[in-house]
C-alpha cells in the first residue's frame, strides 16, 4: 500500500473518530440506571449525560430535561463538557490541516513543509484521542466505584452507558488514524531527504583522456 493510500486511510479513521466523539458528546447515555433488585419491577429507566437526563417509561415514552445550572453540575460533567467540545473543535482543525498538507491535494508545494503540516494534523488527532479519554475514564471510574460501594443506595447505582463505549471506540480511531498519518509522513520525508545521485563510469579513451559523452 502506497504512502498516499495509508495517509488517506489515517485521515478517514480520524474523521470517523471525530464524528464518534461528537455523537458520544450529544448522547444522554453516559450513565444508565442499574437493575440489581431482582424482586422489584422497575417501571422506568434513567439516562444521565453531559447535557441532559432522560427518563424512559416502560410504555416507551421518554422525557428529557436539560440541566438548569452549569455551576451546580458535578466536576466530572463539567470537565466532560469542556473536553468534548474542545476535541470537537480540534478535530475540525486537524481535518483542515491534514487536507492542506495531504499528498492528494495541491494546496502546498511538495516538500518538507508539506510533510510537517501533515504530521501536525496527525499530532492533533492524537491529542484529541488523549483529551477525550480523560472524561470517559473519569466517568467509568465513578460508575464502577459507586456500584461496588455498599453505602450507595441501590436506587442511586448506575452502569456505564452506550455513550462511553462509543467514546472509547472513537478514541481508538483517533489515536490509530493520527499514528498512521504521522508515520506515513515521516517515512515520506525520510525518503525525500537523501536523494540518490547517479554518475556514469569514467572510462579513459585511446588518447588517455576521459570520454566526455558519459557526462550530462
Amino acid at each position: 500500500m502506497t504512502s498516499a493510500a495509508v495517509e488517506i486511510l489515517g485521515l478517514g479513521l480520524g474523521i470517523l473518530g471525530w464524528v464518534g466523539v461528537i455523537l458520544a458528546c450529544g448522547l444522554p447515555m453516559w450513565q444508565v440506571s442499574a437493575f440489581i433488585d431482582v424482586n422489584i419491577v422497575v417501571a422506568q429507566i434513567i439516562w444521565e449525560g453531559l447535557w441532559m437526563n432522560c427518563v424512559v417509561q416502560s410504555t416507551g415514552q421518554m422525557q428529557c430535561k436539560v440541566y438548569d445550572s452549569i455551576l451546580a453540575l458535578p466536576p466530572e460533567v463539567q470537565a466532560g463538557r469542556a473536553l468534548t467540545v474542545i476535541v470537537a473543535l480540534l478535530g475540525l482543525v486537524a481535518l483542515m490541516v491534514t487536507v492542506v498538507g495531504a499528498q492528494c491535494t495541491n494546496c502546498i508545494r511538495p516538500g518538507k513543509m508539506k510533510s510537517r503540516i501533515v504530521i501536525a494534523g496527525g499530532a492533533i488527532y492524537i491529542l484529541c484521542g488523549v483529551l477525550v479519554l480523560i472524561p470517559l475514564c473519569w466517568f467509568a471510574n465513578i460508575v464502577i466505584s459507586d456500584f461496588y460501594d455498599p453505602t450507595v443506595p441501590p436506587s442511586k447505582k448506575r452502569e456505564m452507558g452506550a455513550a462511553l463505549y462509543i467514546g472509547w471506540a472513537a478514541t481508538a480511531l483517533l489515536l490509530f488514524g493520527g499514528c498512521l498519518i504521522c508515520c506515513c509522513s515521516c517515512s515520506q520525508r525520510d525518503e525525500t531527504s537523501f536523494p540518490v545521485k547517479y554518475s556514469a563510469p569514467r572510462r579513459p579513451t585511446s588518447n588517455g583522456e576521459y570520454d566526455k559523452k558519459n557526462y550530462v
